[in-house]
């Protein structure tokens, strides 16, 4: 596992660096937004330069006002406005257009990266946290590059050609100006560092708030069944408060550094007016040209200003931006070898546990030096008490993780060593949860086919004698199941889940505790199915209830992360005193 990085560590502009260079849709075009910003600010000093010249020129001409000239100057600044306003309205449209395609792909390429993270990945981040990654840190970029990002963009030309136009003025009152601001940056630098660490505080808060958040709206039937809405309100609130004293420290400092742009901005003026009227006194400043300035100085502070203004618009974005490269920074443990990688071997597949440990960081031993083969088209239940690392049996096998120690194999073939596409069609895994999609019942088992049509669903049902159960549905096969399935009872959801890994037809089969939450008439319905299901290929199940177990061609038992017991159903009763023995007698006793 790659740690990320300590966005501390990393600068703004080091940030925004990668950030852009893992966005490569960002800058196609890039050159010709430049140019058209450099018009732009060409035209933002016509006006000053157009001063300049109808005074001294026109208005104070020797021989008395001359008309000619300023109707000149009028006309030619007229037109240079129209072309710098053209060229910043086609800027802001193809930094728009840019923008949005980038930042759509970086939103994209965020979420396909989290979800191609292990699910150890997953399980050390808070759910609302990955969300807060793909939804509000990619907005506050996005919101960033189409505001401040373009305002900063033309300050930053703003800033240059004005200085230039200054300087051809008068070089002793660009010194003023930047005597004067001098201090104000250094200042300001200071608490743009402070800020990068204020919004760093702001996105973590954010991303704490929605798991929260997110949290109590899944489990809102617990919280109710419990009485605990008080204390989840409170949870909540302390995570809103969190975030609200982020948020004011934050803009704390943000005001902080508008005010010290403000007092620079008034210090240059102020300084600009008396050194003006002494160099003018000289002869050395026409009154034209003192006029002149003072508008280029108000161009001057304008960039500074807005500076300072998106500065924390900015700090948030970088912020933002870290969080997203910290996930993106984040190294699958789980990788697809993608073209380097082979296909599964065809027909049914066998198994094998070659020295196979596992531990969860920081948690103890959860399988330790399993070896064990599980030849093609045997179904086998793996049993044992809750803990023993059954499921981690079946995450290993589908691999939706890695062991520590150790390799599994399918075929003989690692399956460090196999594509995923070739995985993901070969071998399907029924998790216990029964997890569906906001979709119709049709829609969630097409997710195994797509191609399949109504009347082969139906055909799945009846050959899984489910038949009858569909058609006491609402709508059938268009019943909605709702968000995460839930407008289904638990075991009707499993139902779901099982026709669709029926229809997956795979080589290998892997059935997590499938029928754990089926009521007893159902259990046996679906289990006289699955002997059918099952029949001809590799199936594991891991069983909860052991009549799962009564049909299998063996049972591996595994306790404490080892297979303690393996062997026929009735063999492994021969001995009272074994583990299963008394697993199977316990069993017996629940469901008298």
């Amino acid at each position: 596992m790659t740690v990320a990085r300590d966005d501390r560590a990393e600068g703004a502009f080091a940030t925004v660096r990668r950030g852009v260079a893992l966005s490569p849709e960002l800058r196609p075009g890039l050159a010709g937004t430049v140019a058209l910003a450099v018009v732009a600010m060409l035209g933002r000093v016509a006006v000053p330069i157009a001063v300049q010249q109808g005074i001294d020129r026109g208005i104070r001409a020797p021989g008395g006002p001359d008309l000619g000239v300023v109707l000149t100057v009028v006309v030619v600044t007229l037109a240079a406005l129209v072309v710098s306003t053209t060229c910043g309205y086609l800027m802001t449209r193809r930094l728009f257009t840019v923008s949005e395609t980038a930042l759509a792909a970086l939103r994209a390429r965020t979420f396909r990266h989290i979800h191609d993270l292990s699910m150890l990945h997953q399980q050390a981040e808070r759910r609302g946290s990955l969300v807060a990654r793909v939804t509000g840190d990619v907005d506050q970029i996005t919101q960033f590059l189409q505001s401040g990002g373009i305002m900063l963009l033309l300050s930053s030309g703003q800033l240059v050609v004005t200085t230039v136009v200054m300087l051809i003025y008068s070089w002793q009152l660009t010194l003023v100006v930047y005597a004067a601001f001098v201090p104000a940056v250094v200042i300001i630098r200071l608490f743009q560092r402070r800020l990068a660490s204020a919004y760093r505080i702001v996105r973590e808060r954010t991303g704490a708030m929605l798991g929260v958040v997110a949290e109590s709206v899944v489990g809102a039937t617990v919280i109710r069944a419990y009485g605990v809405a008080g204390r989840t309100e409170r949870r909540l609130d302390s995570a809103i408060g969190d975030l609200r004293t982020a948020q004011q420290r934050a803009m704390g400092t943000s005001v902080l550094s508008f005010s010290t742009g403000e007092l620079a901005a008034g210090v240059a003026l102020g300084a600009v007016v008396v050194v003006g009227v002494l160099l003018g006194v000289d002869g050395g400043l026409s009154v034209g040209q003192l006029t002149a300035f003072l508008f280029l100085v108000t161009l001057f502070i304008q960039p500074v200003q807005i500076a300072t203004e998106t500065l924390n618009e900015a700090q948030n974005a970088v912020a933002g931006w870290r969080r997203v490269l910290d996930v993106l920074d984040l190294d699958p443990d789980v990788a697809d070898p993608d073209e380097v990688g082979v296909a599964l071997p065809e027909g049914p597949l066998s198994v094998r546990f070659a020295g196979v440990s596992f531990r969860y960081p920081g948690g103890p031993i959860v399988l330790a030096d399993v070896d064990l083969e599980i030849a093609a088209r045997t179904r086998v239940a793996v049993v044992g008490e809750t803990g023993s690392g059954k499921t981690t049996f079946a995450k290993l096998l589908t691999r939706l993780m890695d062991p520590g120690a150790g390799e599994v194999l399918l075929s003989g073939t690692p399956l460090t060593f196999v594509r995923f596409a070739s995985l993901r069609s070969r071998v399907v895994l029924v998790p216990q949860d029964g997890f569906l999609f906001d979709a119709t019942v049709a829609e969630n088992i097409r997710f195994a086919r797509p191609e399949l049509t109504d009347a082969e669903l139906e055909s799945a049902f009846v050959e899984l004698g489910l038949d009858d159960w569909l058609a006491g549905l609402p709508d059938g096969l268009q019943t909605a199941v709702g968000e995460r399935g839930e407008a289904l009872s638990v075991g009707e959801r499993q139902l779901v889940a099982l026709v669709r890994a029926y229809v997956a037809d795979p080589d290998l089969l892997v059935l997590d505790e499938a029928t754990s939450a089926v009521d007893p008439a159902t259990e046996v319905r679906l289990q006289k199915a699955l002997d059918a299901v099952t029949r001809g290929r590799t199936t594991v199940a891991i069983a909860h209830r052991l009549s799962t177990a009564e049909s299998a061609d063996e049972v591996i038992v595994v306790d404490a992360g080892r297979v303690v017991q393996r062997g026929p159903h009735a063999r492994l009763l021969e001995d009272q005193d074994s583990i299963y023995a008394k697993l199977y007698a316990s069993w017996l006793e629940q469901t008298r």
